[in-house]
């Protein structure tokens, strides 16, 4: 968020006792590299949507540790004298790449690298992965609820039911990019732009003698922007009637016919169709119909498919905490370290359960687009020093069952790394929010409709390129002789 919280010490302790640990060897000068990557796509989807790279700029623009901080070590763990003294002028000075918030990312590609000195590069580890996971979760989710409502508004209603103010703020963000039209969270648009808006509680309704008083004092308030609950009581009974009453007798007179109705509860796909045959009936054909009341992409795509008339969607607790999913899993690893005389030693983490194996070495991701389609049909990892020549053709393969090529012609290659920072220093422009949320949408309708399916999508192609591959099975085969 932007305010002048330091959160230098949002840490794991662990990431102190090793840097402690490399400033005593020494080792701190140490050059390594560090790729951020996912395994698993939450809700077994097609893709996710990576978010978070603004928080992580500026928190490591504001690295630094007070002499607080300092004293708070000094009485919580043995470190060393020296070490505290280096934390006073402690700051990034490395390198840091990132894949653009807002592009669709895939299990096991670096979304990003941190090239940097071994006692900076693993101190990061911690924020950079709340930030990540948390945005990158939440626009995920966000984005497949967006799909679902077919160019439907969905609105971001969940503040009340998020973990914590920063995830009621930082998801209605990452909500916004990945395609949500507004929030109701107001300190979201103060801090964002992210547009805020809102209508009334079931509790405005109650506080009035009766219903009907109820709505005409808020039109009467609001004629410009009156949406009225109307399942307070009786939807069908009472509320669409006192609704379209009051619309007659404040808003049309004065020649508003822009307005709406929020049903809250009971069947939305029945009582939408017969609220929208009244209103219809009553010369209110403008008027919108909003549902609410614990949506997700799945019962917003049944309540369409089933007739629902619907015309936008506020939704809560099952995006703001991405409830049938709540984790995304981005991890932090060691790919390679440096020789005081600049060469790279690739690095590499062996387990028993392949899906935990890396891929060492310092690496780009190059996203391959069809010329004619200009659709995604691949992603490859090759070294950092690797380039593609697009004019020529280039043949695929799995690197997990090898036999498995495609050859690809007529496409353009696109390096999806880019550099953010520069010894310390930022070279990246961030761009506005509404900018990563027009992006965003850009780079979904990029993607094949077969990856886009919320059930058993297609499985998006993200290879290893020759040289890459060698050299990490040749770490394996070092590996197993251990």
């Amino acid at each position: 968020m932007n305010n002048q919280t330091n959160y230098t010490m949002l840490c794991d302790f662990y990431e102190l006792s090793m840097a402690n640990g490399y400033f005593q060897i020494p080792m701190k000068d140490r050059i390594t590299y560090f790729d951020v990557f996912f395994r698993h796509i939450p809700d077994e989807g097609g893709f996710a949507i990576a978010a978070g790279l603004e928080q992580i700029v500026h928190y490591i623009q504001d690295l630094h540790f007070t002499e607080e901080d300092i004293a708070y070590l000094r009485n919580h763990g043995d470190f060393d004298e020296g070490f505290l003294e280096y934390l006073r002028q402690f700051q990034f000075t490395g390198d840091l790449w990132a894949i653009p918030e807002g592009t669709p990312v895939f299990p096991g590609e670096p979304i990003l690298t941190v090239r940097a000195p071994a006692v900076q590069a693993q101190f990061l580890e911690t924020y950079l992965l709340l930030q990540l996971n948390h945005q990158s979760l939440i626009a995920t989710k966000a984005n497949r609820i967006v799909r679902s409502a077919d160019g439907r508004p969905v609105a971001e209603f969940g503040s009340r039911r998020a973990q914590g103010a920063s995830g009621a703020i930082l998801g209605a963000r990452a909500s916004y990019i990945a395609g949500c039209s507004s929030t109701a969270c107001v300190q979201a648009d103060r801090e964002y732009g992210i547009p805020a808006g809102g209508t009334m509680a079931h509790s405005w309704v109650q506080m009035f003698p009766d219903e009907y008083t109820a709505f005409k004092t808020y039109c009467e308030l609001y004629p410009n922007n009156a949406t009225l609950l109307v399942d307070t009581y009786n939807v069908l009974r009472s509320g669409v009637p006192n609704a379209i009453k009051v619309f007659k007798e404040v808003l049309l007179p004065k020649g508003i016919n822009k307005c709406a109705i929020r049903i809250d509860s009971g069947d939305l796909a029945y009582l939408s169709r017969k609220a929208r045959k009244m209103l219809d009936d009553a010369g209110l054909p403008e008027c919108k119909i909003v549902a609410s009341n614990a949506l997700d992409e799945y019962l917003i795509r049944d309540l369409i498919q089933q007739g629902a008339k619907l015309d936008s969607f506020g939704v809560g607790e099952r995006m703001i905490t991405a409830k049938s999913d709540p984790v995304f899993g981005c991890v932090y690893k060691l790919a390679a370290i440096e020789t005081g005389d600049g060469v790279i030693i690739p690095k590499i983490k062996v387990s028993e359960n392949a899906a935990k194996i890396t891929t060492p070495h310092f690496k780009k991701v190059y996203r391959l687009y069809d010329n004619e389609t200009g659709k995604a049909l691949a992603d490859l990892l090759c070294l950092h020093d690797e380039t593609i020549d697009d004019t020529k053709p280039i043949e695929l393969f799995d690197p997990e069952n090898t036999w498995k090529k495609k050859s690809f012609t007529n496409f353009t290659a696109k390096n999806l790394l880019v550099p953010i920072f520069q010894a310390g220093k930022l070279v990246y422009d961030l761009p506005s929010i509404q900018d990563i949320r027009s992006y965003c949408s850009n780079q979904v309708e990029l993607l094949w409709d077969e990856v886009k399916r919320f059930e058993n999508p297609h499985h998006y192609y993200v290879d290893l390129s020759q040289k890459l591959w060698d050299i990490k099975n040749d770490l394996l085969e070092q590996m197993r002789s251990i």
